[in-house]
């Protein structure tokens, strides 16, 4: 059984573009492959069909992996979202309370990560610090070199 993970309209449909791609792009591509390597020959000594077999293998893995994902992923209605506390999809400002930085990072599922644009999952380390904090909490944040305090400054949708 797949597990839930929770998922913006916009990071759903892009995991569905994904595996549309695979499945009508890549999977042909990977058959033609191993149709012109099996057209050379003796399979036992050729190394070309052995790498398109174990291509497809790991194309094979990988849709299977996304339709698992796609079968748990469930979209998030924001309007019904507490916004009183850091929950998945909510823009939180936070201080670091050893150097002073000021960050924002928006908390999104694990698929729809990236770092570069501010959004972080929720499962990791600094994401499940800040989910349930509300404004004026201290999220304390186990990384391994210690303990991270981040002040909680400011939480928007």
């Amino acid at each position: 059984m797949s597990k839930v993970s929770y998922y913006t309209p916009e990071g759903l449909k892009k995991l569905r573009e994904e595996l549309k791609h695979l499945k009508d792009i890549e999977r042909p591509r990977a058959s033609q492959a191993i149709g012109e390597a099996r057209d050379k020959g003796d399979l036992s000594e050729n190394a070309e069909y052995d790498a398109a077999k174990e291509a497809q293998g790991m194309l094979e893995m990988k849709i299977s992996k996304l339709e698992d994902t796609l079968a748990g992923a469930r979209v998030i209605d924001e309007s019904q979202m507490d916004v009183s506390k850091a929950l998945v999809l909510s823009k939180v400002r936070i201080k670091n309370q050893t150097n002073g930085m000021e960050l924002i990072y928006t908390l999104v599922a694990d698929g729809e990560a990236d770092l570069a644009s501010g959004k972080i999952s929720v499962n990791s380390p600094i994401g499940k610090g800040l989910l349930g904090k509300s404004v004026g909490e201290v999220a304390e944040v186990q990384v391994p070199n210690g303990v991270m305090k981040f002040d909680i400054l400011e939480i928007t949708r």
